[in-house]
Protein backbone atom coordinates (compact mmCIF):
# COMPACT_ATOMS: atom_id res chain seq x y z
CA UNK A 1 0.00 0.00 0.00
CA UNK A 2 2.81 2.38 0.68
CA UNK A 3 4.26 1.78 -2.80
CA UNK A 4 0.97 2.80 -4.44
CA UNK A 5 0.92 5.85 -2.24
CA UNK A 6 4.33 6.86 -3.67
CA UNK A 7 3.14 6.23 -7.22
CA UNK A 8 0.28 8.70 -6.75
CA UNK A 9 2.47 11.33 -5.12
CA UNK A 10 2.99 14.44 -7.22
CA UNK A 11 6.31 14.79 -8.98
CA UNK A 12 8.70 17.17 -7.28
CA UNK A 13 8.44 20.73 -8.54
CA UNK A 14 11.11 21.71 -11.05
CA UNK A 15 13.89 23.88 -9.73
CA UNK A 16 13.20 27.58 -10.24
CA UNK A 17 14.98 29.26 -13.11
CA UNK A 18 18.11 31.10 -12.03
CA UNK A 19 17.53 34.80 -11.44
CA UNK A 20 18.72 37.46 -13.93
CA UNK A 21 21.44 38.35 -11.48
CA UNK A 22 23.00 34.90 -11.69
CA UNK A 23 26.75 34.99 -12.29
CA UNK A 24 26.53 33.50 -15.80
CA UNK A 25 23.97 36.11 -16.90
CA UNK A 26 26.05 38.96 -15.52
CA UNK A 27 29.17 37.61 -17.23
CA UNK A 28 27.33 37.38 -20.56
CA UNK A 29 26.07 40.96 -20.09
CA UNK A 30 29.58 42.25 -19.35
CA UNK A 31 31.14 40.42 -22.30
CA UNK A 32 28.41 41.76 -24.59
CA UNK A 33 29.05 45.32 -23.38
CA UNK A 34 32.79 44.80 -23.93
CA UNK A 35 32.23 43.71 -27.54
CA UNK A 36 29.96 46.69 -28.24
CA UNK A 37 32.39 49.08 -26.52
CA UNK A 38 35.34 47.79 -28.51
CA UNK A 39 33.45 47.99 -31.81
CA UNK A 40 31.94 51.44 -31.35
CA UNK A 41 34.91 52.89 -29.48
CA UNK A 42 37.67 51.75 -31.81
CA UNK A 43 35.75 52.68 -34.97
CA UNK A 44 35.11 56.19 -33.62
CA UNK A 45 38.69 56.57 -32.34
CA UNK A 46 40.11 55.53 -35.72
CA UNK A 47 37.87 58.07 -37.46
CA UNK A 48 39.04 60.75 -35.03
CA UNK A 49 42.69 59.89 -35.74
CA UNK A 50 41.93 60.28 -39.46
CA UNK A 51 40.51 63.74 -38.81
CA UNK A 52 43.26 64.88 -36.44
CA UNK A 53 46.37 63.26 -37.88
CA UNK A 54 45.48 62.05 -41.36
CA UNK A 55 46.16 58.45 -40.32
CA UNK A 56 44.83 55.57 -42.43
CA UNK A 57 44.14 57.77 -45.44
CA UNK A 58 42.25 60.42 -43.46
CA UNK A 59 42.04 64.10 -44.28
CA UNK A 60 44.12 65.44 -41.40
CA UNK A 61 43.14 68.54 -39.49
CA UNK A 62 43.59 71.14 -42.24
CA UNK A 63 41.47 69.32 -44.83
CA UNK A 64 38.94 68.36 -42.16
CA UNK A 65 38.67 72.08 -41.33
CA UNK A 66 37.97 72.82 -45.01
CA UNK A 67 35.15 70.25 -44.93
CA UNK A 68 33.77 71.80 -41.73
CA UNK A 69 33.81 75.21 -43.45
CA UNK A 70 31.83 73.75 -46.36
CA UNK A 71 29.28 72.40 -43.85
CA UNK A 72 28.90 75.93 -42.50
CA UNK A 73 30.56 75.59 -39.10
CA UNK A 74 31.97 78.81 -37.64
CA UNK A 75 35.66 78.62 -36.70
CA UNK A 76 35.99 75.43 -38.76
CA UNK A 77 39.52 74.56 -37.66
CA UNK A 78 38.60 74.87 -33.99
CA UNK A 79 35.46 72.81 -34.55
CA UNK A 80 37.44 70.18 -36.49
CA UNK A 81 39.97 69.92 -33.66
CA UNK A 82 37.20 69.61 -31.05
CA UNK A 83 35.40 66.94 -33.08
CA UNK A 84 38.64 65.05 -33.73
CA UNK A 85 39.63 65.12 -30.05
CA UNK A 86 36.19 63.94 -28.96
CA UNK A 87 36.18 61.16 -31.56
CA UNK A 88 39.72 60.00 -30.77
CA UNK A 89 39.67 60.18 -27.00
CA UNK A 90 35.95 59.61 -26.53
CA UNK A 91 36.24 56.52 -28.70
CA UNK A 92 39.23 55.27 -26.72
CA UNK A 93 37.36 56.01 -23.47
CA UNK A 94 34.42 53.94 -24.69
CA UNK A 95 36.71 51.11 -25.81
CA UNK A 96 38.46 50.75 -22.44
CA UNK A 97 35.38 51.68 -20.45
CA UNK A 98 36.73 54.86 -18.85
CA UNK A 99 34.22 57.57 -17.87
CA UNK A 100 31.80 55.77 -20.16
CA UNK A 101 28.73 57.97 -19.55
CA UNK A 102 30.73 61.08 -20.46
CA UNK A 103 32.63 59.47 -23.35
CA UNK A 104 29.46 57.93 -24.79
CA UNK A 105 27.52 61.17 -24.56
CA UNK A 106 30.35 63.20 -26.11
CA UNK A 107 30.61 60.79 -29.04
CA UNK A 108 26.81 60.77 -29.43
CA UNK A 109 26.89 64.59 -29.64
CA UNK A 110 29.54 64.57 -32.35
CA UNK A 111 27.61 61.89 -34.24
CA UNK A 112 24.46 64.05 -34.04
CA UNK A 113 26.43 66.69 -35.92
CA UNK A 114 27.63 64.08 -38.42
CA UNK A 115 24.02 63.00 -38.98
CA UNK A 116 22.97 66.62 -39.50
CA UNK A 117 25.70 67.22 -42.09
CA UNK A 118 25.01 63.99 -44.00
CA UNK A 119 21.21 64.28 -43.78
CA UNK A 120 20.85 65.63 -47.35
CA UNK A 121 22.44 62.42 -48.66
CA UNK A 122 19.57 60.37 -47.24
CA UNK A 123 19.62 57.31 -45.03
CA UNK A 124 21.51 54.79 -47.20
CA UNK A 125 24.98 56.00 -48.07
CA UNK A 126 24.35 59.06 -45.95
CA UNK A 127 23.62 59.29 -42.28
CA UNK A 128 22.99 55.65 -41.29
CA UNK A 129 26.61 55.02 -40.20
CA UNK A 130 27.00 58.05 -37.90
CA UNK A 131 23.48 57.36 -36.63
CA UNK A 132 24.45 53.79 -35.70
CA UNK A 133 27.62 54.95 -33.93
CA UNK A 134 25.71 57.69 -32.11
CA UNK A 135 22.96 55.36 -30.96
CA UNK A 136 25.56 52.82 -29.81
CA UNK A 137 27.48 55.48 -27.90
CA UNK A 138 24.27 56.82 -26.31
CA UNK A 139 23.26 53.31 -25.28
CA UNK A 140 26.64 52.80 -23.63
CA UNK A 141 26.31 56.16 -21.85
CA UNK A 142 23.06 54.88 -20.36
CA UNK A 143 24.08 51.26 -19.68
CA UNK A 144 27.61 51.91 -18.47
CA UNK A 145 30.71 49.96 -19.32
CA UNK A 146 30.05 46.80 -17.34
CA UNK A 147 32.42 44.99 -15.02
CA UNK A 148 35.14 44.40 -17.65
CA UNK A 149 36.21 48.04 -17.76
CA UNK A 150 38.26 50.72 -16.10
CA UNK A 151 35.04 52.25 -14.76
CA UNK A 152 34.64 49.10 -12.64
CA UNK A 153 37.74 50.23 -10.73
CA UNK A 154 36.37 53.73 -10.02
CA UNK A 155 34.22 54.01 -6.90
CA UNK A 156 31.76 56.51 -8.39
CA UNK A 157 31.27 54.56 -11.61
CA UNK A 158 31.65 51.01 -10.30
CA UNK A 159 27.89 50.78 -10.12
CA UNK A 160 26.46 52.57 -13.16
CA UNK A 161 23.53 54.79 -12.39
CA UNK A 162 21.07 55.67 -15.11
CA UNK A 163 21.11 59.31 -13.99
CA UNK A 164 24.79 59.61 -15.07
CA UNK A 165 23.92 58.62 -18.61
CA UNK A 166 20.79 60.77 -18.74
CA UNK A 167 22.61 63.85 -17.42
CA UNK A 168 25.52 63.53 -19.82
CA UNK A 169 23.23 62.85 -22.78
CA UNK A 170 21.08 65.90 -21.99
CA UNK A 171 24.22 68.04 -21.89
CA UNK A 172 25.48 66.50 -25.16
CA UNK A 173 22.09 67.06 -26.83
CA UNK A 174 22.09 70.73 -25.82
CA UNK A 175 25.64 71.27 -27.07
CA UNK A 176 25.00 69.34 -30.29
CA UNK A 177 21.85 71.33 -30.97
CA UNK A 178 23.66 74.64 -30.45
CA UNK A 179 26.51 73.50 -32.72
CA UNK A 180 24.13 72.33 -35.43
CA UNK A 181 22.20 75.60 -35.26
CA UNK A 182 25.45 77.58 -35.52
CA UNK A 183 26.32 75.71 -38.70
CA UNK A 184 22.95 76.62 -40.22
CA UNK A 185 23.29 80.38 -39.67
Amino acid sequence: MSSSHHENAPAPAPAPAPPRSAAHVLLAHDVGLLVIRLGVGLIVAARGAQHLFGWWGGLGIDKTAVAFAQFGYPAPKVMAVIAGIIETFGGLGIAVGLLTPLAGAAVAGVMANAVATTWPLGYFGGFEFPLLLGVGAAGLALAGAGRISLDALLPGLRSQRLVYGIATLVLAAILATVTILLSKT
